[in-house]
């Protein structure tokens, strides 16, 4: 069986090699260099200001928030902070962007290596390096769908402050660019440093993509995705890109070291310019702009009010609550997951909460597409379930049931059992006589358990709670079952 990443050919078994630029627009009310606001779906041209226009004469002046924004990102990556960094101006002409150049940086990033550990769905973890992370501000958006002839130029973007992590090229499979995505996304929200929406634009992610003969050492010439907006369409991408390259270079072609675009109704990446390097864009350090430079005390200060992130989460919720590394790796994979769970994990069973969040709420959660945040139970509804499960109100069948109607209705559980009689029969006497009437019905089956056809007791037991509308209690029918049968 092959392995995943390493793709059969021809002539041999290839591997893969996958770095990641992610930009990821900065929680902050405005923009990098200006006071403009940051306001999604703000009428075109509405969020601008001269600077942003490029105007002449207009000066750029820093947003501390970003900065603070930027480091607290690289506190969140275990990454080095640079006390002193460069804004510099990456030069190239395109209609939105009016300066003629991004304001970026380049040799002296405000955050230099980190760490990212992602986890895969076998429970195998990988240490994922972190090259940089730089401040630059983002352009604006061509718009070519209102004229045929004419494309318009929207710069509510422009200006906005976006972080790029780069990667290094440690990722070996789509799943796992897959996951560090979604890893680093989670990371960035916990941090409260970014939405990463991305069917919002505010993370977007461009994948480098090479191939190398199975055990070699030597890089292969990478092409760059560029712009992808889903964590699906970024894996899918990286398989066809890389399928790409092996045909050519297995038919004796040589790979052109270029951008590239994925068009996801085709399934397939598309030629869009020779990839540009660093001297195309004739890095200078901006004239209008200082150094950076941060104290040691404005770091330790945002490194003293990070929050729990997912890592150490998880393992809380393994060491505390018991769960397994499974469930604890599920919830703590989204910050609202996480949120909802230990208001719903409150003075309860830990493990039951996680149960019944992640194998039952979800679930249902599927089926009507929302999301946790549109739940129609609440966490402290879901906490008062649980609580008639634990002190054997209701059984986990008629739990479920219920649960049912509380995402119908929106009623609390202990509303619909009492409205519907749905409470849990305890009474020894009324399991007994149901369990006589079991008994009276079924001599043949009796008389076969008791010549030792054991597996005959689950019949009794499901006959029991059939005849009892799931309301018995079961263990009080398997004690009692045992008796009247031996």
């Amino acid at each position: 069986m092959t392995q995943p990443g390493i793709i059969k050919g021809n002539t041999g078994e290839w591997e893969m090699v996958i770095g990641l630029e992610v930009h990821a627009q900065i929680a902050s009310d405005s923009k990098l260099f200006s006071g403009a606001p940051n306001d999604f779906g703000a009428e075109p041209n509405h969020n601008v200001s001269f600077v942003d226009a490029g105007f002449p004469g207009m000066l750029p002046v820093i947003n501390a928030r970003c900065v603070e924004q930027a480091v607290r990102t690289g506190l969140g990556l275990k990454a080095q902070i640079n006390q002193r960094s460069i804004f510099d101006r990456k030069n190239y002409f395109y209609p939105d962007l009016p300066s003629g150049y991004q304001i970026s940086q380049y040799l002296d990033p405000i955050v230099g290596k980190g760490m990212l550990t992602i986890e895969m769905d076998d429970g195998s973890t990988r240490d994922i390096g972190i090259t940089r992370l730089h401040l630059e501000q983002d352009a604006g958006k061509s718009l070519h769908e209102h004229s045929p002839t004419m494309s318009f130029i929207d710069l509510n973007r422009a200006g906005i402050a976006l972080m790029e992590i780069v990667s290094e090229p440690d990722l070996r499979t789509p799943d796992e660019a897959g996951a560090y995505l979604k890893k680093l996304r989670a990371i960035l929200r916990y941090l409260g440093t970014c939405g990463g929406d991305m069917e919002k634009g505010e993370m977007r992610c461009d994948a480098n993509v090479s191939v190398r003969p199975r055990g070699s050492d030597t890089l292969g010439t990478r092409c760059e995705i560029k712009n992808v907006n889903s964590v699906r369409f970024l894996m899918r991408a990286i398989q066809f890109e890389a399928e790409r390259q092996v045909q050519i270079l297995e038919s004796g072609g040589v790979i052109d070291q270029e951008t590239r675009l994925y068009d996801s109704s085709a399934n397939e990446t598309r030629t869009m310019r020779s990839k540009e390097d660093a001297h195309d864009y004739r890095y200078f350090p901006d004239p209008d702009l200082l150094p950076l430079v941060l104290t040691e005390e404005f770091v330790a200060k945002i490194k003293a009010s990070l929050p729990e992130l997912p890592d150490e989460k998880k393992a809380r919720y393994v060491r505390d609550y018991g769960l397994t590394p499974y469930d604890a790796s599920v919830i703590v994979s989204d910050k609202a997951y996480a949120a909802y769970y230990e208001e719903a994990a409150q003075g309860v069973d830990p493990k039951l909460a996680a149960n019944w969040m992640t194998a039952e709420l979800f679930g249902r959660l599927n089926k009507l597409e929302k999301s946790i945040e549109e739940s129609p139970v609440s966490a402290s509804a879901l906490n008062g379930l649980v609580k008639l499960i634990a002190d054997n109100t209701i059984s986990g069948k008629i739990a479920k049931d219920v649960l049912d109607r509380m995402c119908e209705t929106g009623k609390p559980a202990a509303q619909i059992v009492e409205e519907e009689g749905l409470k849990q029969v305890t009474d020894t006497g009324a399991i007994e006589k149901v369990i006589d009437e079991v008994i009276a019905a079924n001599p043949d089956k009796v008389a076969e358990y008791r010549s030792g056809k054991d597996k005959l007791f689950g019949f009794f037991v499901g006959q029991v709670m059939k005849a009892s509308g799931g309301k018995a209690n079961p263990a009080a029918v398997n004690d009692l079952l045992k008796a009247k049968l031996a």
